[in-house]
């Protein structure tokens, strides 16, 4: 039931309300359009969210839900949302929220909790959920007192998207589901912005960071996960035209630049094109974009690179420098930086013939493709470079390619053997690589891009991790493509057992030759199975026309293990082993 107090003056009335009702209203308000999760045996939250403007996807598995809203959160650039009990359920959520803090991805868990009388009396599954939870968000709080509900999971909302994004926490009590909860008056300008940013940021005149970028000759650019929904009128774009620089992504950067770009080069760091380590070898000053520099896209950099090469980051916390290397650090909104300054002033002199390269090596790995799947094409085993190319012929331009980073996914990481067009999007796990992380975070882009096709490129290791929901995408008429690659199980780890001096024959991680279990059968749930090259496109037209219907559809993929992105690189535990650039040019 909701009331209107009688003490406040007509223009700054608040309601009274139901603990769940004011959560609604409140994720309404604030422009909130999906929401995930399984909840607590209190089912008025369901009741509450009926009806509203808000879709609720009902989950099996709470750390899906939390890859889900993670997923959404990414595609949209609005909070994910995700809702759960109390005790083990919270404790499930965990990978999914260290996905979320390690992928800047704004997700507001909200959780059932202990009634404040019962705690420490041994109540039902009683936690310290606030310790718990703690170190995986950016920002944790319970709600004891009604007439705080309001402003905490305002400023949930808040902390989660402002700054560098992010995970929150609000533990909602037992105790506040009986409680009147005050609701103030929605504002009159409540459509205008209620965060304002510095439209424009400028570099002074004597900084190091603009000295360092007038004497780049042979620049680099790098564009990182922090630059997702910040390329606006194509900045980046002009960045790289302006400076002449080879442009080069990190794995969670992806889709943020127009990778038909003549001066985008691929991934850096492990996924790094062979035919463009030339590049980070003679350039003379990397521009790091909202990078957190990770393992990943440093691995194998030459030696020089932060030492006598100096690395400018841009990012907007002080937290998310890799002082590894030096060079200068810039702490503002690089979009800002960009829009005021940088892709209209002249800061770079590039070298004609610098750019020049970068251009030559863009369309040298164009054709080097094109010559593979030439040579493929004569065979008759069916290879995942195919199964890429035929998906990216088929499917519409607005294709957003949501991946795992097992063995053989890994090759949706190789430029350009999957590349991303301005229309394009992508989301990775981040370096955590959260298995079953694609699979479910799959829903939540479809949710958050209902018109757009969503593919899903995962092992079969993970995606069984992820199968009991694939009843909430029918149920949804969520229609994502799961192509799914069977190599039997868990394709890195039996690489590296393959490749051990002391057999260990009692174990087996992955087995291509094993039957293969397909999908259950469930309603509304379409599977095929692609093993024949001369129908592939036919197959996946056909796959595609599900999904334009609403139904989630299955691709089986037999892969053979040896179908790798470093399949004939020694493992060596987490990374292969592989030569840094330094070492293949012998240089030091």
């Amino acid at each position: 039931m909701t009331t209107t107090s009688d003490n406040t003056q007509d223009n700054e009335q608040e309601t009274v309300t139901g603990c769940w009702n004011a959560v609604v209203s409140l994720l309404e308000r604030d422009g909130v359009r999906a929401a995930f999760g399984l909840p607590a045996d209190d089912l008025d939250l369901l009741e509450a969210v009926n009806g509203t403007g808000i879709r609720f996807v009902l989950c099996r598995d709470q750390r899906n839900a939390l890859f889900m809203a993670t997923g959404y959160a990414l595609q949209s650039g609005e909070p994910g949302i995700a809702f759960t009990g109390k005790g083990p359920a919270v404790t499930n959520t965990l990978t999914g929220l260290l996905e979320a803090k390690c992928s800047a991805a704004p997700v507001v868990l909200l959780s059932a909790g202990t009634a404040a009388d019962r705690r420490g009396a041994g109540a039902f599954q009683e936690l310290d959920q606030l310790s718990v939870i703690g170190p995986m968000v950016k920002w944790a709080a319970r709600v004891d007192d009604p007439a705080r509900l309001a402003p905490m999971l305002q400023r949930a909302l808040l902390v989660a998207r402002e700054g560098v994004p992010g995970p929150v926490y609000l533990e909602l009590p037992d105790h506040l589901l009986t409680a009147r909860i005050p609701l103030p008056a929605q504002p009159e300008d409540a459509d205008a912005e209620q965060t304002v940013r510095p439209g424009t940021v400028q570099l002074g005149e004597d900084s190091a960071a603009l000295r360092t970028l007038k004497s780049a000759e042979r620049p680099v650019l790098l564009v990182g996960g922090g630059m997702r929904h910040h390329n606006g009128r194509r900045l980046l774009e002009r960045l790289a035209e302006h400076m002449g620089a080879a442009v080069f992504c990190t794995a969670s950067g992806r889709g943020a630049f127009d990778e038909t770009h003549p001066q985008f080069c691929g991934l850096a760091g492990l996924y790094l094109p062979e035919a463009a380590g030339e590049l980070w070898l003679d350039t003379d000053c990397v521009v790091a974009l909202g990078s957190r520099l990770e393992e990943t896209a440093t691995f194998g950099w030459p030696k020089r690179i932060g030492k006598d090469v100096p690395v400018l980051q841009v990012n907007v916390d002080a937290a998310e420098f890799h002082t590894d290397y030096a060079g200068p650090k810039v702490l503002a909104d690089a979009a800002a930086l960009i829009a005021g300054q940088l892709a209209r002033d002249s800061v770079c002199s590039p070298s004609p013939d610098w750019v020049q390269r970068v251009r030559t090596v863009h369309a040298g790995l164009h054709e080097q493709h094109r010559e593979r799947l030439r040579e493929l094409s004569a065979g008759t085993e069916l290879h995942i470079a195919e199964v890429l190319a035929a998906l990216a012929d088929v499917l519409p331009d607005d294709l957003v390619l949501v991946q795992e980073n097992g063995l053989q996914d890994m090759w949706s990481y190789r430029y350009p053997v999957h590349s991303c067009a301005a229309d394009g999007g992508s989301i990775v796990p981040s370096e955590q690589t959260s298995l079953g992380f694609g699979a479910a975070a799959a829903a939540g882009v479809k949710t958050a891009a209902p018109d757009r096709p969503v593919v899903a490129f995962v092992g079969d290791g993970a995606f069984g991790l992820f199968e009991s929901d694939l009843p909430t995408l029918a149920d949804q008429r969520l229609g994502v493509l799961y192509v799914v690659l069977r190599n039997g199980g868990y394709g890195w780890l039996q690489s590296q057992l393959d490749q051990r001096e002391k057999p260990l024959p009692q174990y087996r991680f992955a087995d291509p030759a094993a039957p293969q279990p397909g999908a259950r059968e469930l309603p509304g749930l379409h599977q095929m199975t692609l093993d024949d090259k001369a129908t592939l496109r036919a197959d996946i037209e056909q796959a595609w026309k599900f999904c334009t219907s609403g139904r989630p559809v299955v691709l089986h993929v037999p892969v053979r293990l040896e179908d790798s992105l470093f399949g004939t690189a020694a493992a060596g535990g987490d990374f292969p082993l592989l030569p840094a650039l330094d070492a293949k040019e012998g240089s030091e």
